[in-house]
């Protein structure tokens, strides 16, 4: 099933992002535009989340294949380094919502302030060299007006969406009592609205809990 989810996950995001930059005709005027844009980041926050589900072992028993979707999936996310992210995530579930977690932010709650404290842990000038190549290459054969909003856009937007769900909204202060010991909490439990807001990320005190449980059965866990 882990397999089957990571492939699917990859399939997808493949297939639409390769019509949205070589077939798709954009348009600001046009409504599909702007579902295409949606799609493709939703599509981008999975590839994510597969990386994730990779690092803890989640998507198959062998080791040597979870990190083969876990290397590619956080390539193809953008160019981010899979050693990084182990080292930081690992951190993230020893210590959370401290200042030896990589992914809180201590010094300020501002939502714009920990996004950017956030993204900054996990990002390498090797991996903005990789990303300025391949946007250069994708011009020679791509509407640049495609890259930007049918690739650049929706993998900036998916940083939001994994940034809110999975770490702000269930790291931020207050941590009550019911957040121990993860000083994590979890959205309602609602199953459309946990599948489309963060692929059941937002059930975070229960990954937190179990981070062995892979991302489709968090709600069963809620």
């Amino acid at each position: 099933m882990g397999i089957l989810a990571a492939v699917l996950i990859l399939f997808l995001w493949s297939i639409h992002l390769s019509y949205g930059l070589f077939f798709f005709v954009f348009s600001f005027s046009s409504v599909f535009t702007y579902i295409h844009i949606l799609i493709q980041t939703y599509l981008f926050t999975g590839l994510f989340i597969t990386a994730h589900d990779a690092m803890h072992g989640n998507i198959s028993t062998r080791g040597k294949v979870n990190h083969f979707f876990g290397r590619l999936a956080s390539s193809l996310y953008a160019s981010l380094s899979y050693k990084r992210l182990l080292k930081n995530h690992f951190c993230h579930h020893k210590y959370p919502g401290t200042d030896k977690d990589p992914d809180y932010s201590p010094e300020s709650q501002n939502f714009f302030i920990w996004w950017f404290v956030f993204l900054k842990k996990y990002s390498t000038i090797t991996q903005f060299i990789s990303m300025a190549v391949i946007y250069n290459l994708l011009k020679l054969f791509v509407p640049e007006i495609n890259i930007v909003f049918l690739w650049v856009l929706p993998a900036v937007l998916s940083t939001f969406q994994l940034f809110f769900f999975g770490t702000y909204q269930p790291h931020k202060i207050p941590h009550t009592h019911d957040m121990l010991p993860h000083k994590a909490r979890s959205q309602k439990k609602n199953f459309l609205w946990g599948l489309l807001s963060c692929y059941f990320f937002g059930f975070h005190y229960e990954h937190h809990d179990s981070p062995r449980t892979p991302w489709w059965r968090l709600y069963f866990l809620r």
